[in-house]
C-alpha cells in the first residue's frame, strides 16, 4: 500500500533522515538512498514501512502490513514520528524572536523534531544513552533487538527483528548485554511500568514528565527528551545536553553554562523542544 502524507512547507528530509540514520539500530531500522525504512509490530501483527519524499509537499509512505483495520493508527504514529502536522510558521515567527535563531532558522528552514514510533523503544534508547556515547548505544540497542525481538521474514534487506514486547523485556535480565546492572534495571523497570500504565508514553496525556520522573533511574534530562520525541510536548527541553551547551558556546563563541542556557531558553516558550533542534542541527553542520 502507498500513502501520500501531506505537510505544511518547507520540510528539511536531509536533516531527519540524517539524525535517524545515525541512531539506526541495525536489524530493525535502516536508511538507503534517502529512504528510511523499518519493522513495525501493532496488536501482535509485525510488518514493516518505507519513507522517502514524494509529491506536492507530502512524504510518500510504502506500508507493509497485515492488518489493513491497522492503517489509520499506523499512518497516526508515522505522521507523529515524521512531524508532519507542525505549524513550522507559527514556530519560527516566535523563536526568531532570538537574533540567533533568526539566524539558524534562515540559513536551514523546515526543521522538524523527530519523533518516535513507539514510546517504549525510545525510552530504551534514552537510558541506553545515558553516559555513553550515541554509537555505543546503538550497539548496545542492536543487541537488545538481536537477543530479544521478534524474527521478521521481511522483502527488505536489513530488517531482521521487530522490537521486543515490553513484557519480554519487564522479566529479563538487561544487565547481561553488557550494562552496568542499575541500568539493566531502570530498562525493565521501565517496561514493568509500561505494563502497569498501557497510557505511560500516550502523547497529549497530562502529568507525562512527572509520571516518568517517577521511575526509578529516569532523571530530568531522560525525562525531557522522551517528552520531546514522544510526548510530543513542543515545549520539552532537555536542560544539560552536553549538545545543547556546545551549539550555542560555538554560536556565541564563548563558554556557556547549564543554567545560562536554561535562562537564555526562557524567552523561546512554549517551543524550546524546536529551538533544541534548531541547535542541535546546527552543531552538526558545523563542519
Amino acid at each position: 500500500m502507498k500513502l501520500l502524507l501531506a505537510y505544511q512547507p518547507p520540510y528539511d528530509w536531509p536533516a531527519l533522515l540524517g539524525f535517524l540514520s545515525v541512531r539506526a539500530i541495525v536489524g530493525l531500522e535502516t536508511v538507503v538512498d534517502g529512504v528510511y525504512s523499518r519493522s513495525i509490530g501493532l496488536n501482535g501483527a509485525c510488518g514493516m514501512f518505507s519513507i522517502q519524499p514524494g509529491t506536492s509537499d507530502a512524504l510518500e509512505l510504502t506500508l507493509d502490513f497485515p492488518d489493513p483495520g491497522a492503517v489509520p493508527a499506523i499512518v497516526a504514529s508515522v505522521r507523529r514520528m515524521f512531524d508532519l502536522d507542525a505549524d513550522l510558521s507559527t514556530i519560527h515567527r516566535h523563536l526568531a524572536v532570538d537574533p540567533l535563531l533568526a539566524r539558524l532558522i534562515a540559513e536551514h528552514p523546515g526543521l522538524r523534531v523527530p519523533g518516535a514510533w513507539d514510546g517504549l523503544e525510545l525510552a530504551i534508547r534514552a537510558v541506553l544513552g545515558q553516559q555513553i556515547t550515541v554509537a555505543a548505544a546503538i550497539k548496545l540497542a542492536g543487541k537488545l533487538v538481536a537477543q530479544y525481538g521478534t524474527p521478521l521474514h521481511s522483502r527488505l534487506p536489513g530488517l531482521t527483528h521487530v522490537f521486543p514486547e515490553v513484557s519480554v523485556l519487564a522479566g529479563a535480565d538487561l544487565a547481561a548485554l553488557g550494562m552496568p546492572k542499575s541500568r539493566g534495571r531502570t530498562l525493565s523497570g521501565v517496561a514493568q511500568a509500561l505494563l502497569d500504565d498501557p497510557r505511560l508514553f500516550e502523547p497529549g496525556r497530562e502529568g507525562g514528565v512527572a509520571r516518568l520522573l517517577a521511575l526509578h533511574g529516569i532523571g530530568d534530562w531522560t525525562a525531557q527528551y522522551i517528552a520531546l520525541r514522544q510526548l510530543r510536548e513542543m515545549d520539552g527541553f532537555p536542560n544539560g545536553d552536553v549538545g545543547l551547551i556546545n551549539a550555542l558556546a560555538a554560536l556565541e563563541g564563548g563558554p556557556v553554562t547549564a543554567r545560562q542556557l536554561l535562562a537564555r531558553a526562557e524567552s523561546w516558550r512554549p517551543y524550546r523542544g524546536y529551538a533544541a533542534q534548531v541547535l542541535w542541527t546546527s552543531l552538526s553542520r558545523a563542519d
